[in-house]
């Protein structure tokens, strides 16, 4: 099976939905993210290991499909751009937007410009927490993820105790009621981020790291603690703002839809000249 020909095919038909629910609107371009290892500038999805493909040309096959211009990213990368442009980032010229749901993922803006690395930056969910730790999906030993994602802080509380949680919510109720298996659990992950955001501060000196997902809604019992153990962390560094995301689940969206928008402007400036 093509699964990257599969998405777009099912793209193509609800855009089509799309224009028929609506046909007073011309669309002039359109913006597509997904997941995974992505090549913004070859427009190629590298790498998805959720949705099975491998160096899929996925602008040319969307563009091909709907006959418009396609503006094609990373969704948490998307997502990132969405806060420094419209969100919690605003103002902030070199920041670390995080993700932190079933794993998690980053997006780094320097200098004001969002920073890709040939769309291998910003995986952060996969450096190093704990050698001795568990495997990863990933393949690779003991990522910051197997420890600190809200998938990771529930799955461990189970193997631990032996009671199945939904999620790192009923882990952090269990905490906050005394369960010192969860509090173990938790502060393992509170510990494990505050050591990466120790060294992404001594590394990349964002002046903010924006914190969204499903486990930023935990709020004060996630950035208490993670500002306290990061200040132990740090002597002579800059410290950055920690600030909860402000888009919710609508980053991505947004930043793919200002994706659009950018190159539909490129495209009309370009025309004109």
């Amino acid at each position: 099976s093509d699964p990257a020909g599969g998405v777009v095919t099912a793209l193509a038909e609800l855009a089509r939905a799309h224009r028929a629910e609506s046909p007073g609107l011309d669309p002039v371009a359109i913006g597509i993210s997904v997941p995974g290892l992505v090549d913004e500038r070859a427009g190629i999805g590298v790498f998805a290991s959720n949705l099975g493909w491998r160096d899929a040309p996925i602008r040319a096959l969307a563009e091909r499909a709907m006959g418009l211009p396609v503006a094609f990213g990373h969704d948490v990368r998307a997502a990132g751009d969405a806060e420094h442009r419209l969100g919690a980032a605003r103002g902030y010229g070199d920041v670390v937007v995080l993700a932190i749901g079933t794993g998690i993922a980053g997006a780094l803006v320097l200098d004001g410009r969002p920073y890709a690395g040939g769309g291998f930056a910003g995986e952060l969910g996969h450096s190093l927490a704990d050698p001795l730790g568990e495997r990863c999906a990933c393949g690779a030993v003991g990522c910051l993820e197997t420890i600190a994602s809200a998938g990771a802080i529930a799955r461990r509380y189970t193997a631990a105790s032996g009671t199945r949680v939904s999620g790192a919510r009923d882990v952090l109720a269990a905490a906050t009621a005394g369960d010192p298996i969860a509090k173990r659990v938790w502060n393992d992950a509170v510990e494990a981020l505050a050591e990466e955001l120790a060294r992404l501060v001594a590394t990349l000196a964002p002046e903010a790291v924006i914190i969204g997902g499903g486990l930023a809604e935990a709020g004060p019992a996630l950035f208490g603690p993670l500002e306290a153990r990061l200040d132990a962390l740090l002597s002579f560094h800059r410290r950055p703002a920690l600030v909860h995301a402000e888009l919710g689940d609508d980053a991505g969206l947004l930043g793919t839809a200002l994706a659009a928008r950018d190159l539909a402007a490129s495209r009309s400036v370009e025309g004109t000249q």
